[in-house]
């Protein structure tokens, strides 16, 4: 039976357009090609008859679903091997464009958590495998230049009594030399989540979020990222930076505590505002005109043995110098979020991973935007 999962009678500047049937969807990751616009669905797992409800559980041996928009809406066009896709990014580099899944075990029980990443490339319309990237636990990649370097920096680790990893089992940053990806720097954190990279007067700035050991924003020295500001010793979960009003300005999202807006003053980020208490897990940040708007997705509240997982997610609109709560929306597992513009209107896909019963077969879905009425 399919789980039709929440719906907010009520909204106002989100209305449903579209649900797609995915299991365990931790990202929606639009991009572009050269034959249009596409989104990317990595999934965690798909639910196996008889077993006990379990976050954690389930059939890991799972595609991602990959959508072209056809008709004013998302037509799924393949399949790619994905086992628990924790998340997607696309790039260009060399010319050619590539999807990296960061992926996190495989199995059914018992799992196996060291894995091989799988990195595609896009040839003639098809993709291929082009590199696999020996990985633990994988949560995330980000792509990201500085200057004329290329870097892919991927979150990863897990402290669960009884793994075990092959390699360090921390996070790392690659570096792509002779169109190969090569380890380039050790981070050390245990169990990563998330990357933001930006700019500032001229510096480079990674931020890092990680569940139990610090999430801090790094600076590039000229040779290598050190560490510059710690925010949260547990819990991380996101960063997303952006500038307005001539300021530069750095959200956070934490899991287990409130997600926070900083400013930057010159030589740190300073606290500015609350986003939010607990259950924050991603953001995404769109512009229409002149207005700016924030995203806010909420995962679950509790652990893994007992999680709530349907919450309430926001949009924010900026004002004033503060973000302002202008409607919320119901998730279920919620796990990402993308804006995107097509035929003249505005869309939010968000994924949703878990059903109130903890089951992975939950739909995410599509939005359109009346961003008029904000």
């Amino acid at each position: 039976m399919t789980n039709a999962g929440p719906v907010n009678p009520k909204a106002k500047i989100l209305s449903e357009h579209q649900r797609l049937a995915t299991s365990g969807a931790r990202g929606a990751h639009v991009f572009r090609t050269g034959d249009g616009l596409h989104l990317v669905v990595p999934q965690l797992a798909e639910d196996v008859p008889g077993q006990v409800a379990d976050m954690n559980g389930g059939d890991a041996d799972v595609d991602a679903l990959l959508y072209r928009w056809e008709g004013a809406r998302f037509v799924e066009v393949d399949r790619l091997p994905c086992p628990s896709g924790e998340d997607a990014v696309s790039f260009r580099s060399g010319g050619r464009t590539y999807l990296a899944f960061a992926n996190l075990r495989t199995g059914s029980g018992p799992y196996d958590t060291d894995v091989r990443s799988l990195i595609y490339r896009e040839d003639e319309g098809e993709w291929i495998v082009d590199e696999t990237v020996p990985t633990f636990g994988a949560k995330q990649w980000h792509h990201f230049l500085v200057d004329d370097r290329e870097f892919l920096a991927l979150a990863q680790g897990l402290t669960v009594p009884g793994l075990t990893h092959r390699g360090h089992g921390r996070s790392v940053i690659f570096e792509r030399i002779d169109g190969r990806w090569q380890e380039f720097q050790v981070l050390g954190g245990r169990w990563g989540y998330n990357w933001a990279h930006f700019r500032i007067g001229g510096h480079h700035f990674l931020g890092y979020a990680d569940h139990v050991s610090p999430s801090v924003v790094y600076r590039w020295n000229g040779q290598s990222f050190v560490p510059y500001q710690t925010f949260a010793e547990r819990f991380g979960r996101s960063f997303l930076h952006f500038s307005r009003d001539g300021g530069e300005w750095l959200a956070f999202a934490c899991i287990d505590g409130d997600s926070t807006l900083y400013r930057w003053n010159g030589e740190l980020f300073e606290r500015h505002q609350s986003l939010g208490g607990p259950g924050g897990r991603e953001f995404e940040l769109f512009r229409h005109g002149d207005d700016l708007f924030l995203v806010r997705v909420c995962f679950v509240l509790g652990g893994p043995p007992a999680p709530r997982t349907d919450l309430m997610s926001q949009l924010y609109r900026w004002e004033h110098g503060r973000f302002e709560v202008i409607e919320e929306f119901p998730t279920s597992g919620g796990t990402d979020a993308s804006h995107f513009e097509a035929d003249g209107r505005n869309f939010l896909v968000v994924a949703n991973s878990l059903t109130p019963d903890v089951r992975f077969r939950q739909d995410s879905v599509v939005y359109e935007l009346s961003l008029g009425k904000a």
